[in-house]
């Protein structure tokens, strides 16, 4: 491979303007820049990161961890990371837990090893099982917690109010004529479940509707819970007037199973979801959605990350930042038939 010297003697400049060139760390002229990179170019030097990473402590990589790629929510939010990463010159590295706790324990190892200069997360349910998190935090580590937050660590984070945006759907489908109103909610020990079927409960005791637990069913944000569920939930003949689906993958399940129940949304069942769809313009009816920012909220935690990695923090405490929601009223939810 070939040397500084051999760059700096094909571009004739100094080996100290090479290095200025390749690491950033001094100005240099346009003209002699060029001549470098020309001689860069037609040498096909390849700098050594490894050997720069040990001298500057630094890798210029992030990891992120998210917790089920099959979700378009979340390649949304990796987008945003890795475009906020590469505008500051960092890489993203990107893997997939699948919820699993101990699968999530693996990665940050793995992370951790390869000496990353942070993490941004999106937490998988662990009952508690949080020391690999502490540890990396007390390492030095920095990480950026997406979408979910982790109890009882105080920890940078990036995510929406759950609460109001669930809350305003609820209150929607309410002023639409609906008091048999279901929920399917994600596990209740994650932190987005919990905070969307609190901002339900709270619509419905500000409308006066009385709380019956048979219109609330747990899922675990996949499709197949949502079909599961949907089946169960209108299969029989005291079936709610409206569903309130707290991610769109459990939407799509519950679509499914109203299909083969041969069931219309919205002339039989309105409903709405957490989780705006890609291509929501293609859906027929068109799905009524609380939006999430998924960009935005990658793109913030990354930039976040990279402000504790390079020591300029907003503030010193964890920042702990929470986007707003939008709702998308669609036809799926205006068009119920309560004169049947």
């Amino acid at each position: 491979m070939p040397t500084l010297r051999e760059i700096a003697d094909r571009a004739g400049v100094s080996v100290g303007t090479v290095s200025n060139v390749i690491n950033g760390t001094a100005a240099v002229s346009a003209e002699r820049r060029e001549r470098v990179l020309a001689a860069i170019r037609e040498l096909d030097y390849q700098p050594n990161h490894v050997a720069r990473s040990l001298k500057l402590k630094k890798t210029r990589m992030l990891g992120m961890v998210i917790s089920d790629i099959t979700n378009p929510f979340f390649p949304q939010l990796v987008r945003g990371a890795e475009d906020a990463a590469l505008k500051n010159s960092y890489l993203l590295i990107t893997f997939n837990t699948d919820d699993n706790v101990e699968r999530e324990k693996r990665v940050l190892s793995v992370l951790r090893q390869r000496r990353v200069d942070g993490v941004l997360l999106v937490v998988a349910p662990n009952a508690g099982d949080d020391g690999h998190i502490r540890g990396i935090l007390d390492s030095g580590m920095p990480i950026v917690c997406l979408d979910r937050l982790p109890a009882g660590i105080e920890v940078d984070s990036v995510s929406v109010d759950n609460v109001a945006g669930a809350r305003d759907c609820v209150r929607h489908l309410i002023s639409m004529g609906h008091r048999r109103i279901a929920i399917l909610t994600g596990p209740k020990a994650v932190q987005t479940a919990a905070e969307r079927l609190q901002g339900y409960q709270e619509a419905l005791i500000q409308a006066g509707i009385p709380a019956d637990p048979g219109l609330v069913l747990e899922g675990d944000f996949r499709s197949e819970s949502g079909y599961r569920l949907g089946r169960a939930l209108l299969a029989g003949s005291d079936r709610p007037t409206a569903v309130f689906v707290c991610n769109n993958m459990m939407a799509l399940g519950l679509l499914r199973a109203l299909a083969e129940l041969g069931l219309n949304c919205p002339r039989d069942v309105a409903i709405a979801s957490f989780d705006d769809f890609p291509l929501a313009e293609a859906f027929q009816p068109r799905m009524t959605a609380v939006a999430q920012p998924a960009y935005s909220i990658g793109y913030r935690g990354a930039e976040l990350l990279i402000a504790r990695i390079e020591g300029r923090p907003a503030e010193p405490r964890p920042s702990r930042i929470r986007l707003a929601t939008q709702l998308l009223v669609r036809e799926s939810s205006t068009g119920y038939r309560f004169n049947r």
